[in-house]
């Protein structure tokens, strides 16, 4: 069971940082439809992300791992609230936006370290994807 639990949470983390890298990618090019998507993609995580939290809780995981979770659930609600529920622009209030920068990063290292925690192979696959996702980051504010 642990296995399943493993693999839940690192395709997640996968999925998590591509998806990110495409709404980067969609808001350079001013797409909407793609933008939404991704983004829906991003916010669905909290499914699964509360699965391997619950399952992680029934296997007697290490504390960092749940708090890794926890963390990462949290930016989850965080961004559902901000972006689907009261649709505020928070990326324009720097008061906002600075803490959600550093929860999304937060939730990020999280992911990439559970993932190297629980596999090695896999944990430099998450890492990959980050740093794409840092690449698209790049594109979309330099370029």
């Amino acid at each position: 069971m642990s296995k399943f639990i493993d693999l839940l949470f690192i395709c997640s983390a996968i999925i998590f940082n591509v998806s990110v890298s495409c709404v980067y990618i969609a808001t350079k090019l001013d797409n909407i439809f793609f933008i939404q998507l991704c983004g829906g993609i991003v916010v669905f995580l909290v499914f699964p992300f509360m699965l391997t939290l619950y399952l992680y809780m029934i296997e007697n995981a290490e504390k960092k791992v749940l708090v890794s979770n926890i963390i990462i659930l949290f930016y989850l609600f965080l961004e559902l609230l901000l972006d689907y529920i009261l649709k505020i622009p928070f990326r324009e209030i720097l008061a906002i936006h600075i803490p959600y920068i550093l929860i999304f990063y937060a939730a990020a290292f999280s992911m990439i370290g559970v993932s190297f925690d629980k596999n090695k192979k896999f944990g430099f696959i998450v890492l990959i994807t980050f740093f794409i996702l840092l690449g698209c980051l790049s594109y979309l504010y330099i370029c």
